[in-house]
């Protein structure tokens, strides 16, 4: 059963301030018998430095105090406790007297016994009696106030909670990670920061996973139904390359998608994409194959390297497969733009159709980096520019 943390913090609150009333209230009434025992227990002791010093049997100072010289003089109640050997005694009785008794000792191998009925001084208990049910509604009326204020108190400290707990569970799957909390400077907005954080994690860890079914799922079909359809005729030298470059193209794609898959755990830097370019003609141009390139001697950008990387290396490796056997490629970069163009040879079409899905790859690529792409398909060349960001 779901239980709320307002109940049991008021539940605490409330137990903690009745337990202070409690103990404060028995401490009261301790500290009053205390005192009014201190008080009689003086008078006697007083008394008995008298006798003690004047060794005279006079009357005693004060009224309430009685001398006797033989125990058997003294009450029967007072008696029974003389009789177990005790020296000094508190002794209620049911008839009404309370009496308090000390034992005094003189030189001459005398004992006296003082006995004080002090019935008069007993403030406490007559306090109790006259305005003990106004005493009694006091504290009831402040204990009430204290409940009172611990519901308005537990109810005042848990609502930020309260409120970041309704916001979580409303919380839509597909909507935005927002908590009013966050604004917070306490521990509440802490929690409301990192809970928004890690949702926002998660959501887009979801979408790059369900991204990475779907792009396994429409980026791979083609190269597969093109080896399909090779392997289902004899093959020959172009069937031959038509599957190696299918293959070169799976790997491509593949690699891009566990990239993209990986993203948010690469931080951005600054490097420079000459580099970047240079590295994929090395390794992806022929020594005889045409290539113009245009580039100053460093292009500073900002960016993820990996992912330009693979970017550059798509742009090249489709020009080279889609331009032809005879096609140009050449590279220049103007304007903060980095064009990569390729002839295209109308003696020999490109061997394989549906170069749309390639280009969802691409654009993905730049999105993920924040780079902008743009592609522009004509019969006699195909171009794509890449806007970078440039490192200031």
């Amino acid at each position: 059963m779901f239980s709320s943390i307002r109940h049991g913090l008021f539940v605490a609150l409330a137990g903690f301030t009745v337990l202070i009333c409690l103990v404060y209230t028995g401490l009261a009434l301790v500290i009053s018998y205390v005192t009014e025992d201190m008080l009689v227990d003086r008078l006697l002791e007083r008394e008995a430095q008298y006798f003690s010093q004047h060794g005279t049997l006079l009357s005693p100072n004060d009224d309430l105090i009685r001398i006797y010289r033989s125990a058997d003089a003294l009450p029967a109640e007072v008696r029974e406790q003389v009789g177990g050997g005790r020296v000094r005694a508190e002794i209620s009785t049911n008839s009404g007297p309370h009496y308090h008794l000390r034992t005094l000792d003189l030189p001459d191998a005398q004992r006296l016994y003082l006995l004080a009925d002090v019935r008069p001084l007993l403030v406490v208990s007559k306090l109790f009696q006259e305005v003990g049910g106004l005493l009694t509604a006091i504290a009831l009326g402040l204990i009430a106030l204290a409940l009172l204020l611990a519901y308005l108190l537990s109810r005042r400290l848990v609502a930020p909670l309260q409120v970041l707990a309704r916001e979580v569970r409303s919380f839509a799957p597909q909507g935005a990670a927002a908590f009013s909390a966050a604004g917070r400077r306490d521990e509440i907005g802490y929690l409301a920061q990192k809970l928004s954080a890690t949702l926002a994690e998660l959501h887009a860890a979801l979408e790059r996973e369900h991204a990475f079914t779907r792009d396994i799922s429409h980026e791979l079909r083609t190269p597969l139904t093109v080896m399909h359809n090779t392997l289902s005729r004899p093959l020959a030298e172009p069937g031959v390359a038509q599957l190696q470059a299918s293959l070169v193209e799976m790997g491509n794609t593949i690699n891009v998608l566990f990239a993209l898959a990986r993203a948010e755990h690469i931080a951005s830097e600054t490097f420079d994409l000459r580099g970047c370019i240079e590295d994929s003609l090395l390794s992806l141009l022929h020594e005889d194959a045409p290539l113009v390139m245009d580039l100053p001697d460093r292009l500073a950008v900002v960016g993820n390297r990996h992912l330009s990387t693979l970017l550059i290396n798509n742009c090249v490796s489709n020009a080279l497969f889609h331009g032809g056997p005879g096609s140009q490629l050449s590279l220049s970069f103007a304007g903060g733009v980095l064009v990569v163009e390729n002839t295209v040879d109308a003696a020999h079409p490109a061997a394989m159709q549906g170069f749309q899905h390639g280009q969802n790859l691409l654009l993905r690529i730049a999105d993920a980096i924040h780079w902008q792409i743009r592609f522009h398909a004509g019969t006699a060349a195909y171009r794509v520019e890449i806007t970078p960001q440039i490192s200031p």
